[in-house]
C-alpha cells in the first residue's frame, strides 16, 4: 500500500480497516508530517508579509527544513508498514526443525530490530523540529499562533507515539546490549522533545489568554 497515492479518505478507511497496517506506528509519522508540515505554512505566512523581513532568512531556512523533514517522515510512515510487515511475515516461516526453527528466530530478531529503527527514526525526525517550532512561535507571524500551537501537538504526539513503537518491538529482541541502547536513546530524545514541547504549549496557552 502507497500511503502516499491515497485520498484522504481512504487512508482513513485504510487505518480503520480490521488489518495490522498501517496501525500506529505510520500514524505517528504521518501526525509528524502534518504537524512538520504546519510549520512550512506558518513560516510561508511570515514570509508572505513585508512586516516581518527581519526574520525571512529564519524563517526561509524553516521553510525548506520542515518540508524536507514532511517528506522525509511520509517515507517513514511506509517504512513502518514495511518493517512490520517482515515482522508478521518472519513469524509465519515453518518451524519443523531445529534448522527451521533457528532461521525464523533469525528471521524474527532482525524483523523486530528494523521495526524499532524505524519509528527511532521518526523520533529522531520530529525532534529536530522542535527549536525551528521555538522560533515560529516567538518570530512567526502572530496571526498563525494556533497553527504553530497545533503543529507542537502533533509533534509531540508523534514522538510519544514512536516511543510506544520502539519499546513494543524492544520487548520481544533478545540483543540485550541493542535493546538497552535503543531505549535510553528513546528515552532521551523523548524527555527533551517533552520538556521543550511543553515550554512551546505553555507560551501559546499564555499568548491567547
Amino acid at each position: 500500500m502507497d500511503l502516499g497515492k491515497l485520498t484522504l479518505k481512504e487512508a482513513l478507511k485504510a487505518l480503520a480497516s480490521p488489518s495490522a497496517t498501517p496501525g500506529g506506528g505510520s500514524t505517528s509519522a504521518l501526525a509528524g508530517a502534518m504537524g512538520v508540515s504546519l510549520c512550512a505554512m506558518v513560516a510561508g505566512l511570515t514570509l508572505a508579509r513585508e512586516k516581518y523581513r527581519d526574520s525571512w532568512k529564519e524563517m526561509e531556512s524553516i521553510q525548506k527544513n520542515a518540508q524536507d523533514t514532511a517528506l522525509r517522515l511520509s517515507i517513514l510512515a511506509e517504512r513502518d508498514m514495511e518493517a512490520y510487515t517482515k515482522v508478521m511475515e518472519a513469524y509465519k516461516l515453518p518451524k519443523n526443525g531445529e534448522s527451521e526453527k533457528k532461521r525464523r528466530r533469525q528471521a524474527i530478531q532482525a524483523a523486530l530490530k528494523e521495526a524499532a529503527c524505524v519509528p527511532m527514526e521518526t523520533l529522531k525526525a520530529t525532534a529536530t523540529m522542535v527549536e525551528p517550532l521555538k522560533i515560529l512561535l516567538e518570530k512567526g507571524n502572530p496571526n498563525c499562533l494556533t497553527d504553530a500551537g497545533v503543529a507542537a501537538l502533533l509533534i509531540e504526539s508523534a514522538a510519544k507515539g514512536a516511543v510506544y513503537n520502539i519499546r513494543v518491538n524492544l520487548s520481544s529482541i533478545d540483543d540485550a546490549a541493542f535493546s538497552e541502547k535503543m531505549a535510553e536513546e528513546a528515552r532521551e530524545v523523548s524527555e527533551r522533545v517533552k520538556g521543550e514541547l511543553g515550554g512551546l504549549r505553555d507560551m501559546v496557552e499564555k499568548r491567547l489568554g
